[in-house]
């Protein structure tokens, strides 16, 4: 794939490396001084697909009733980039992203303006299953109530058919940058999008964070499990619906949920409740800020770690420099954040024992760390 093979280039923001393979330079090379610091060799680098790989997208709705654009803004504005058949994109994204153009073509509704603040659809967040045959749809709407979309709702329903797993209102009158409201109303179909990973059923909310790369998140998160201890008693912060712990629970002692997000604990309760008794009796949910739950570090020997990009929270890197665990993995998208904290775990005695780089994110500047810290009397 060449560099100009996307039409959509340059106006599209959202792959700045578009036909680049590997990680962005900057990143190999932060990557690699970390490991030589620490003795250890160059870190290996997976990558997967670099071609319809995206399961998850959020698409931005301007334009005019008569001629609807769905796309990402153009950097540093709200000017929109339309991107009807994008490459990177599972085809029934695009598919549905079509779709939902024609009907708002055919009912003659308002895209969202931001200067006014007027307009009706703002954006829409399309969620695909493993296999591709179905899509969790969202239709964000400028609002507090679903009724004034429902000329749009239906007909979508029907257009979509077999291909819908369920859709959903969602309403966010605000004047923000923001994608998501806070209202929510199910349309159709389930609650949940049950998604396979590395053999763990994994339940789906539409507000709930999932990595859009499945195939290559699902090799991440078998690494990870694979340095867990058999009957470790493991806790595991910034959780999400549970992709990496619920694969533990059959063969660990106890584990721990720490999540925030009431999405996410949405799918991990339902996640936890689908497993067989045993290993369901081995699971714990623990609410709330990170920081806020440092006590269960006290009988922990193995932590795992999966923040957003701005990191540990402090209170919580401050327990794990102290924490009588023997392992920690820590799943890193931040870069910057992570150097932070790996210095800090360092300073306290742990020792960076591993590091590995996964390329969740073709084309452009990022990439997820898994980095494995241990006490330096540990196997």
């Amino acid at each position: 794939m060449s560099s100009d093979s996307c039409p959509y280039r340059p106006a599209c923001p959202g792959c700045p490396r578009f036909g680049e393979g590997g990680l962005a330079p900057a990143a190999t090379a932060a990557l690699e001084a970390v490991a030589r610091d620490a003795g250890l060799p160059p870190p290996t680098v997976h990558e997967g697909a670099r071609s319809g790989f995206r399961h998850r997208a959020r698409l931005a709705v301007r334009g005019r009733p008569g001629e609807p654009k769905l796309g990402l803004f153009q950097a540093g504005s709200h000017r929109i980039a339309a991107i009807p058949r994008c490459p990177i994109h599972h085809p029934r994204i695009n598919g549905v992203a079509l779709a939902l153009r024609d009907v708002i073509r055919d009912a003659n509704l308002a895209p969202y303006a931001d200067a006014p603040h007027e307009g009706l659809v703002r954006y829409v967040q399309i969620t695909v299953d493993r296999g591709g045959s179905e899509a969790q749809v969202v239709v964000v709407t400028n609002g507090d109530q679903p009724a004034p979309v429902a000329d749009l709702l239906a007909p979508l329903r029907a257009r979509l058919g077999d291909a819908l797993h369920s859709l959903w209102w969602n309403g966010n009158p605000e004047r923000t940058n923001v994608i998501l409201g806070p209202h929510w109303h199910l349309v159709h179909g389930p609650a949940h999008l049950s998604l396979d990973v590395a053999g763990a059923r994994i339940y789906q909310p539409p507000g709930a964070f999932v990595q859009s790369h499945l195939a290559l998140a699902e090799r991440l998160v078998l690494h990870v499990r694979r340095q867990v201890p058999e009957g470790a008693r493991v806790t595991e912060y910034f959780a999400g619906t549970g992709a990496i712990g619920l694969g533990l629970a059959e063969r660990v002692a106890r584990v721990r949920f720490n999540e925030l997000d009431v999405h996410a604990l949405e799918g991990l309760e339902a996640g936890i409740a689908a497993l067989p008794g045993a290993a369901r009796g081995r699971c714990e949910v623990l609410p709330g800020r990170a920081g806020e739950r440092v006590d269960a570090l006290a009988d922990t020997d193995t932590v795992i770690l999966d923040p957003p990009r701005k990191g540990l929270d402090a209170e919580l890197l401050a327990a794990l420099c102290d924490a009588p665990a023997q392992r920690i993995l820590y799943v890193s998208c931040g870069w910057p954040s992570f150097e932070r904290d790996c210095a800090a775990l360092r300073s306290a005695g742990w020792r960076l024992a591993a590091i590995e780089a996964f390329g969740l994110f073709p084309y452009t500047d990022h990439a997820e760390t898994l980095a494995r810290f241990e006490r330096p009397h540990s196997s």
